[in-house]
């Protein structure tokens, strides 16, 4: 019986941590889009954010070529927001997210990838960018 219930324990022990990395994983798989020129010589991506995540966190760009990027927040009270700060690169962006579709327009002028990420923060807890809200956009040739 005692064995019985060790083995139980164990089990219990494995099912919960299985379950908790599965939901401590849901966003942190990282989604890569690469963009393409439309007819109207736009690349075009939409995002999404939400609880500390954009959706997709990895955006691949042709350098010189125009990007239209369309950003809303999922329903909700906590404020975020975008930055991009690549002024190297005609890429330097900071705007409050809402569940309107923000749009943001630039044309990448040098290869290279370039963070953008959410830096809203309440009191002493970790920043929404410590907490996974970040991502990249990659300017390829």
């Amino acid at each position: 019986m005692r064995n019985f219930t060790k083995f139980l324990a164990i089990i219990f022990i494995i099912a919960a941590g299985t379950a908790f990395a599965q939901d401590s994983d849901k966003h942190s798989g990282k989604k890569v889009y690469k963009a393409f020129a439309e007819p109207d010589g736009l690349q075009r991506v939409n995002i999404v954010s939400g609880e500390y995540f954009f959706d997709p966190d990895h955006i691949i760009v042709k350098v010189g070529l125009p990007v239209e990027i369309h950003i809303k927040k999922e329903a909700g009270i906590t404020p975020h927001n975008i930055i991009i700060n690549a002024p190297e690169a005609g890429i330097e962006v900071r705007e409050n997210l809402s569940t309107e579709p923000v749009i943001i327009k630039f044309t990448p002028k040098k290869t290279g990838k370039y963070p953008f990420y959410c830096d809203k923060k309440l009191l002493f807890f970790k920043s929404h960018k410590e907490r996974g809200m970040e991502g990249i956009i990659e300017v390829i040739e």
